[in-house]
């Protein structure tokens, strides 16, 4: 498995951006889907990267600079085939060291409240995340939680 900085002009990757975005939007209403599609993602403000395993992506992650301070999670995803493998784990470690070593010094994200969220609520939550108000341009939303670290 390599995690690498992806530039997102792979139709693999294009591939695995549209299935995430199909997938939040089957199990959210769309004003809650906060999903980025690829054009979004491909801005100076975001970093993003693939994980690799035999050339094939497995998944992916991202952050987007909010200010000098801030960063937002984006696009964490999985596999299908590859749930509960580690792989989010080790991706979220990646990031977290990452975002440190751009000097940001908060790390926030955006996730579902349905049940369906929960294994990313209790990754977060593992990982140091703590729950807290809408942040940047979102707005309150039974849809949505929003979590936050210090790094």
């Amino acid at each position: 498995m390599k995690i690498v900085v992806d530039d997102l002009s792979g139709p693999q990757i294009a591939e695995f951006l549209d299935e995430h975005i199909r997938q939040m939007r089957s199990l959210t209403p769309p004003e809650s889907v906060h999903a980025l599609d690829l054009d979004s993602l491909r801005v100076p403000e975001v970093t993003f990267w693939s994980v690799m395993e035999r050339n094939t992506v497995v998944g992916c992650g991202a952050i987007k600079r909010l200010d000098p301070d801030h960063a937002e999670l984006k696009s964490m995803r999985t596999a299908a085939d590859r749930k509960r493998s580690g792989i989010a784990s080790a991706l979220l470690e990646h990031i977290l060291a990452e975002t440190k070593r751009m000097g940001f010094k908060r790390l926030s994200l955006e996730t579902g409240s349905a049940a369906v969220f929960l294994p990313a609520r209790k990754l977060y939550e593992k990982f140091g995340f703590g729950y807290c108000d809408h942040f940047a341009d979102y707005q309150p939303d039974p849809n949505s939680v929003f979590m936050t670290r210090l790094l």
